[in-house]
């Protein structure tokens, strides 16, 4: 960590946001009235590469609107936008979407789908004959199975906002294979790592991860109890995690850096 970064400590402070609203009409339909629909129980929403003629996107809808006549599941790939999938007209309705019998209303076959593709599905109901878009959307991309013994092991952490360099190990929880461990983030800045590791949650789901608050050093260049939090996501063809981490200490925050964590 360059000296600069040390002096440049932020101090909490507050401030007021003040935000302006513009009607924008969406010709596609009303987003976010009524917060109908509901999308929960959302998992897994990944496509499995390895696995294209089996694999599938889950969720549940749900809505308490008696006026709502039905749910409507719609899709985007590319140029190709806002396609109905499913529809629905009793709740709560689990809505299973396999990547094989999807494909083709997308103008593609499974043949064509690639690593990295992302589709994105949404939720619409029905109410007095317009259309009402949930807020919620899923980016659903094509990866690869999660493999606790892929993501974990000996990695190299580079940071250029934060101006670190370094290796770190990390391990896997033995009784959670969703949950590893960093050690040695403070190590390669020079500083005496006497607490830690740093915790991630991976989210089975789409392997989003969440770096609990942990501190991984007593004492950072006079600073006291230095901590690390954030989120990022996990790349599991790779095993590269690309973070966003808070760092902290018991004066202040120094902001947010980003870190990405590539196995060596």
């Amino acid at each position: 960590m360059k000296i600069y970064k040390v002096f440049g400590l932020v101090a909490a402070m507050a401030f007021a946001l003040v935000s302006c609203e513009t009607d924008v009409d969406d010709p596609a339909g009303i987003r976010g009235v009524g917060v109908y629909p509901e999308m929960s129980d959302i998992g897994p929403a990944v496509f499995d590469s390895k696995n294209l003629d089996t694999t599938y996107i889950q969720f549940t809808v749900n809505t308490d609107d008696p006026a709502v006549s039905e749910v409507v599941v719609v899709g985007s790939f590319g140029s190709v936008k806002r396609v109905d999938i499913q529809s629905y007209t009793t709740f709560p309705a689990v809505v299973k979407i396999k990547l094989s019998e999807v494909v083709s209303v997308f103008g593609i076959t499974l043949a064509d789908v690639q690593l990295n593709d992302e589709f994105t599905f949404e939720v619409a109901t029905i109410k007095n004959g317009k259309r009402y878009y949930s807020n919620a959307v899923i980016v659903a991309p094509v990866v690869c199975a999660y493999d606790p013994l892929f993501v974990s092991g000996s990695y190299h952490a580079h940071s250029d906002d934060w101006g670190s360099d370094g290796d770190v190990t990390i391990t896997v929880d033995p009784e959670d294979p969703y949950i590893v461990y960093v050690a040695g983030l403070e190590a390669i800045e020079g500083l005496n790592e006497d607490q830690g590791p740093l915790k991630m949650v991976i989210n089975p789901a789409n392997f989003a991860v969440t770096a609990v608050k942990t501190v991984l050093a007593s004492d950072a260049w006079g600073y006291h109890n230095i901590a690390y939090e954030g989120s990022g996501k996990l790349n599991t063809c790779d095993g590269t995690y690309t973070m966003l981490y808070k760092i902290t200490v018991d004066e202040g925050s120094f902001g947010s850096f980003n870190f990405v964590l590539t196995k060596n």
